[in-house]
């Protein structure tokens, strides 16, 4: 006789269903918050700068190496990290990120000296090189169709705000402890990140496949990149005109060519470089440019308006920066829903022009105005356009991708966005600069005319977006393919 028992030991199919789809409701949470951990560390930073260099005896000229040496390792390993995730494992790559990027938090945060301060910056920049495009790489996996687009509204909406949010933690940071709580108080977070990572982030699959990592090429690509970022952040003191601005520009790009070209002629190149001739994608890469300029020179300008003309705190030029977060927030939000219905060209153009409107609103500071009149409109207006602007840019770059591919296209997308905004800071405080007077009203004269060009960069890439991205019903049609879509709430 046979007797049922009483409790069995295995799992129903529902029950499996129910803690899959738990998993997945924390799985987008987990990777945003990783990303706005390596975002703030760049804006948090940028408020303590008097700070740190007060307290580690550092001069005018060589502060900047504190962000200096983040994004040259950040902007130049993107496209590496960006394959490696799809050859040794998406979440073999983000665990590893976030456990380099943890490391170097706490070796900045003890830092004595100069040299060990700029070390553990670039130990920051590497952790964030392999982090971000693999979690870029693990959403765009993980999403298919219309909610892919939800899913990088939200990536969107964290680019967009984070850098202004990083102002208010720098700020309050700054103002109530030290510079170097900034760099402690990943340590928790991160703890948090890597125990919930290993629960909710899907395992990989596959042994990591060292032989197609393609070490050449990444050396070539970042060996190149690092010139043209090097050179950029040290115009402004070399001079835009200098021999090493022109080495550096011209070597770069010269190398960005060869890289090309070595990478046509591979098997498994860390670039398959013809993807490049899809409108979606080349045409995303160049915007992206535009995009990532536009945001950190908004950004830039309006914390030199607030701080050098008007005078105000790290803490109070925090607070100023949360409406432009909450309007970023609200456009990237809006984004996931028009670019579904209408593709990515009408709502990329029609950003940028709204975005130019907004900056244009800016570039009538003066040497006497205030917050309320000649800030906050155009921050408001501009805020909502990028907001926008950075998801359909992103959505443009990875829509289509073959999974095998996720990691390479990622890490594409993330290597304009920190070039793109490199090249914003660099060129916008160059011209904001060029009145001779970077502190007092009379500096309100520079910061105006830099809000123009910005004004006049949105105006053209708004064309560009006309002349570049694919119309809606070709977009669309990719967009569409939803194979095994998961829910992201």
């Amino acid at each position: 006789m046979h007797h049922k028992p009483k409790h069995s030991t295995h799992h129903s199919p529902a029950d499996s269903t129910d803690a899959h789809a738990k998993s997945h409701r924390w799985l987008l949470p987990v990777l945003l918050v990783a990303q706005l951990m390596v975002i703030l560390d760049i804006t948090a930073v940028n408020i303590a700068l008097p700070h740190i260099a007060a307290d580690l005896q550092l001069g005018g000229s060589t502060i900047s190496w504190a962000i200096t040496s983040y994004s040259l390792i950040f902007g130049s390993l993107l496209l590496f990290g960006g394959r490696a995730a799809d050859l040794l494992g998406r979440r073999r790559m983000f665990v590893t990120g976030l456990g380099v990027f943890t490391a170097s938090s706490f070796a900045s945060a003890m830092a004595g000296s100069a040299a060990m301060l700029f070390a553990s910056r670039a130990g920051q920049g590497l952790g964030a090189a392999i982090l971000s495009p693999a979690a870029l790489s693990i959403i765009t996996s993980a999403y298919q169709g219309s909610r892919r687009a939800k899913a990088l509204s939200a990536w969107g909406a964290v680019g967009g705000a984070g850098a202004a949010v990083g102002v208010l933690v720098g700020g309050v940071l700054t103002q109530f402890t030290d510079w170097r709580t900034i760099f402690y108080v990943n340590l928790p977070v991160a703890a948090v990140l890597l125990f919930a990572s290993l629960k909710v982030v899907p395992a990989d699959t596959q042994k990591p496949r060292w032989r197609g990592l393609d070490l050449a090429g990444a050396a070539l690509a970042t060996t190149s990149l690092a010139a043209i970022v090097y050179g950029i952040t040290q115009a402004h003191s070399a001079g835009w005109t200098s021999i090493q601005t022109h080495v550096c520009g011209i070597g770069g790009l010269a190398g960005l060519a060869a890289f090309a070209i070595y990478e046509l002629h591979i098997d498994k190149p860390l670039l398959r470089v013809e993807r490049i001739a899809d409108r979606a994608v080349g045409g995303g890469l160049v915007l992206m440019l535009a995009v990532a300029g536009t945001i950190f020179g908004l950004f830039l300008l309006c914390s030199l308006y607030l701080q050098n003309v008007l005078g105000w705190g790290p803490l109070t030029t925090g607070l100023a920066f949360v409406p432009l977060a909450l309007s970023a927030g609200i456009g990237s939000h809006a984004a996931g829903h028009v670019i579904s219905k209408h593709g990515v060209r009408g709502p990329l153009a029609g950003s940028f022009a709204v975005a130019a409107v907004g900056m244009f609103l800016l570039s009538r500071v003066g040497a006497h105005g205030s917050y309320l009149t000649d800030v906050l409109p155009g921050m408001l207006v501009a805020g909502v356009a990028l907001g926008v602007a950075t998801v359909s840019v992103s959505m443009a770059i990875v829509t289509g991708t073959r999974q095998e591919e996720n990691g390479m296209i990622s890490g594409l997308n993330s290597t304009g966005h920190e070039i793109g905004g490199t090249l914003g800071i660099a060129i916008f405080s160059t011209i904001a600069a060029g009145s001779g007077a970077i502190l007092g009203p009379q500096a309100a004269s520079g910061i105006g005319d830099a809000f123009l060009v910005a004004a006049l960069v949105a105006s053209l890439a708004s064309v560009m977006a006309l002349a570049l991205l694919p119309r809606a019903q070709h977009f669309l049609a990719k967009l569409a393919l939803n194979p095994q879509a998961m829910p992201v709430h």
